[in-house]
């Protein structure tokens, strides 16, 4: 009989508070042949916690390409196998892309076990449109292309949600005041299920003051929440300002502005404004 192989485990662990481990999750990580992790130190604390002594075996962003063969070697031998990120869901800004599409092209089985997800945490308690929303993660960490993204976004009507770190928290905020503007609503959620949790929410304009005078609010985990654009000509502008910018590369900015405003719709001075965050020199990180 042909072995159809072992399973690969894509399961969600706790982004904080270790105790959201599911009794799913745990079964499953016990009688894995082994973890593939992103941090070994950091999945040896929360097995250890857990009583949990199965192998570790690092899978990150430097070497996931160089370890997945062995891997896929180990599913097809009929090893089942668990991938865990630091916190949260694989894959979602974390490793095990190519682990996960390399098992799908074998032909193996690769099975979810859910659980927590910083993004859809935070979501759940801002208070801001949840129905429909765009996942973002982190942007650039070039000033420059991190404004051309959000030029691009400014006529979402989606909730949008990014993941920012601390030391780049107030350069982003500045940034989404600038694209989005002063009293577009958002929320900071910062150490989520953690022992200092905090969720602040207002105008981008309120958040940006306190994160500039409170330097606790830069500090842990972070993901920022901001609200759609409801105005009816949103999706023009956004448009607009995309089609500006592919123009720009080949025609002076005034005549980009005239013919993108002509087939978009949108206003042509606010076309100028994404120029002028665009002419901004990249920082560092």
């Amino acid at each position: 009989m042909t072995n159809p192989g072992g399973t690969l485990w894509v399961v969600a662990t706790p982004i904080g508070n270790l105790e959201d481990l599911s009794p799913r999750a745990r079964q499953v990580l016990v009688r894995a042949a082994a973890i593939a992790a992103e941090d070994t130190r950091h999945t040896r604390h929360l097995l250890r916690h857990c009583g949990i002594r199965t192998p570790l075996v690092a899978v990150h962003e430097h070497n996931e390409a160089a370890v997945v063969p062995a891997l896929i070697a180990r599913l097809q031998a009929g090893d089942d196998l668990a991938l865990v990120s630091d916190a949260g869901t694989p894959l979602v800004s974390d490793p095990g892309f190519v682990l996960v599409r390399a098992a799908r092209a074998a032909g193996l089985r690769v099975a979810p076990v859910p659980g927590p997800s910083a993004l859809i945490a935070a979501l759940s308690v801002a208070g801001l449109p949840s129905a429909r929303f765009a996942f973002e993660g982190f942007l650039p960490a070039k000033a420059g292309a991190r404004r051309a993204r959000l030029a691009e976004l400014v006529g979402e009507p989606r909730t949008l949600i990014f993941y920012e770190a601390p030391h780049r928290l107030q350069e982003m905020l500045d940034d989404l005041l600038a694209a989005f503007g002063a009293q577009r609503s958002a929320v900071l959620a910062r150490e989520l299920t953690k022992l200092h949790e905090i969720v602040l929410d207002g105008t981008l304009a309120a958040l940006r003051e306190r994160v500039g005078t409170d330097a606790d609010q830069r500090r842990g985990e972070i993901v920022l929440l901001v609200a759609g654009n409801e105005a009816e000509d949103a999706q023009a502008l956004g448009a607009g300002r995309r089609l500006y910018q592919l123009l720009c590369a080949e025609l002076p900015p005034a005549r980009a502005a005239r013919i993108a405003a002509e087939f978009t719709g949108a206003p042509r001075r606010a076309l100028y404004a994404a120029g002028a965050l665009d002419d901004v020199p990249d920082g560092g990180a």
